[in-house]
Formats: C-alpha cells, sequence, structure tokens
C-alpha cells in the first residue's frame, strides 16, 4: 500500500505526518474487556478536561486548525475524535459496532487523533493520496449519508475518496466479514513520536482483541511512505 500527501496537504500542513497500521485480523461482533478499556478512558477524560479544553489537546487542535485552513468550520464538521471525547464527556455511550470499530474508536481517543478504519480488501487500487475534498464531490459517510467534503482533508483511492478526519466513506467500512484493515493515524500536529505510539497501541489492541500478529507500521509524511516495524 502506497500513501501519498498531496501538495495541498503539504500546504496547509507541513508538519503533516501520519501512521498506517496494515494487519490480518479476526472481527467479532462484541468484546467486554475492550469495553471495559473504553470505559476507563471515559473516566479519566472526565475528570481532566471539559467539552471546551479538549479543543486544546494537540492532535486536536492541529486538526481543527488544518479544517480552517482548508476552509471548512471545525464546530460544524468536527473531527471524529473530538466527537467521540465530547460525547464521552456529555456522560453519553459510545455506539458499539463491532471489535474492529470499537478498537479504532478506542485508540481514537486514547491519542485525540482522528483515525481511518478501512476493510483494505475494499481499497481500489494500491495507492491512497491526501488531498482535500472538491466541491461537489460525492461522498458518503458511514451512517450520515451523503456529506459535503469541500475543504475537509480526505484520502483518495483510485475510485474516490475512503475517509477523512470527519467520517470514513461507507464504500470501505470494515465490517463483520472484514479480514484486513488499514488503520490510519492523522498526524496534523507533526508529533512522530506520538503518531507511531498510536499506531503501536492499534497493534497492541490488534494482537488482545482480534487474533492478529499486528501486522506493519508505514510512516508517511511527504510522497514516500517508510515502512517501520513488520512481521
Amino acid at each position: 500500500m502506497n500513501i501519498i500527501v498531496s501538495e495541498e496537504i503539504k500546504t496547509v500542513c507541513p508538519l503533516f505526518v501520519g501512521a498506517a497500521v496494515l494487519a490480518d485480523v479476526k472481527n467479532a461482533p462484541y468484546n467486554e474487556d475492550l469495553w471495559k478499556e473504553i470505559n476507563g478512558w471515559a473516566e479519566t477524560y472526565k475528570a481532566q478536561y471539559t467539552t471546551e479544553t479538549i479543543k486544546q489537546i494537540s492532535a486536536i487542535k492541529a486538526t481543527r486548525d488544518v479544517y480552517r485552513a482548508c476552509g471548512k468550520d471545525p464546530s460544524r464538521y468536527r473531527p471524529a475524535s473530538e466527537a467521540l471525547i465530547r460525547r464521552l464527556l456529555r456522560g453519553m455511550d459510545l455506539y458499539k459496532i463491532d471489535v474492529l470499530v470499537d478498537l479504532i474508536n478506542l485508540a481514537s481517543i486514547a491519542y485525540g487523533y482522528s483515525i481511518g478504519g478501512f476493510d483494505a480488501n475494499k481499497i481500489v487500487g494500491d495507492t491512497l493520496t491526501l488531498g482535500v475534498g472538491k466541491d461537489g464531490e460525492p461522498y458518503e459517510g458511514i451512517g450520515r449519508g451523503i456529506i459535503n467534503i469541500h475543504g475537509l482533508p480526505v484520502y483518495r483511492d483510485s475510485v474516490g475518496g475512503v475517509g477523512t478526519p470527519t467520517s470514513d466513506n461507507e464504500r470501505t467500512k470494515m465490517d463483520l466479514s472484514t479480514t484486513k484493515i488499514l488503520a490510519v493515524v492523522n498526524g496534523y500536529d507533526g508529533d512522530k513520536k506520538n503518531v507511531l505510539a498510536n499506531a503501536s497501541y492499534i497493534q497492541e489492541l490488534l494482537r488482545k482483541y482480534t487474533g492478529s500478529d499486528g501486522g506493519e507500521i508505514i510512516l508517511f509524511h511527504s510522497h514516500t511512505p517508510t515502512l517501520i516495524s513488520g512481521q
């Protein structure tokens, strides 16, 4: 899998760094221990943050700043990590979808980065390009219907958009039949160490809850992805 960062993104966020985990997995409807971890993070956030102060978390602030630079209102189209944490702070339960989706949500909550979780076998072609959404570009968000991605950072395969920090696309979503995932950590704050730590945490969760060997991590920040770790 090749992942390319476009000139559009490098212009508005020259420090961008991303890490993708590509791994074989076995999904399941639910895991109680996974939800104990999620609920533990809910209590941590309630003790430390409010719905206003989470906007200053580095990963969330940087994503919001890029939205503005691209012409999008981050309070109307919230980054997924912010939306998840806000829901916890408001005392609302997260939706229970399946182990893979719940696991990606946990990884996003833990570090504050918006993470794209894709069924790798549904991606068309061998390349994803991170660019900016165009006016009128078709995009069906998971559970959201058609959304306006004009001004949103977006990953595209050879067919079209597959993921934004606000919502992934129905076309490449993970489900119970998923056997290979691509999980992409979006580090608009440029914190390479933290981005890689988040990717390693995804590997840890995959080993614990999906029977995976953790797969491999691909670091990308320019036009050339770099294999960091693999089995």
